[in-house]
């Protein structure tokens, strides 16, 4: 791992992301688990943002040199804001990484989700119209 590197580590059911420092520290969102909204970016050691696990590389095939990176995380220490949707830790690293804020972990539920709710409404939809057209008083004469 290098300065300006993305760095996750798994979580409960979720991934963790950071910016690695090169020194030892990572820039991350921390915050109480049942709080996230109050939580805050600050540089910690790197055993503070694993908490036991092991951080994993996030690979680019495009991204901005490791110096505009970590000026970019560094330019906001100290921001709150978290936004489980609009503005988590893997928007803010991936916008550090190429100046766009984007989550994987986001479009990826938001799909499933999108989904779920595609599949919902034809069950739903076509569930009383197969009951109609199974009901024995389908056949009756006037």
């Amino acid at each position: 791992m290098a300065q300006g590197d993305h760095l996750r580590v798994q979580r409960y059911g979720y991934w963790h992301h950071g910016i690695d420092c090169g020194d030892g520290t990572v820039i991350h969102y921390v915050g109480e688990e049942a709080e996230k909204r109050n939580a805050v970016l600050r540089r910690t050691p790197v055993e503070m943002f694993t908490r036991g696990g092991v951080a994993d590389l996030v690979s680019y095939t495009r991204c901005d040199d490791p110096d505009l990176v970590l000026a970019r995380a560094v330019s906001r220490l100290g921001e709150s804001g978290y936004s489980l949707v609009r503005n988590n830790c893997e928007h803010f690293a991936h916008w550090c990484k190429t100046g766009k804020s984007r989550s994987r972990q986001v479009v990826n539920v938001m799909t499933t989700a999108g989904t779920l709710a595609a599949c919902l409404a034809v069950v739903l939809i076509f569930r009383p119209l197969r009951a109609m057209s199974s009901s024995p008083d389908r056949h009756k004469l006037g």
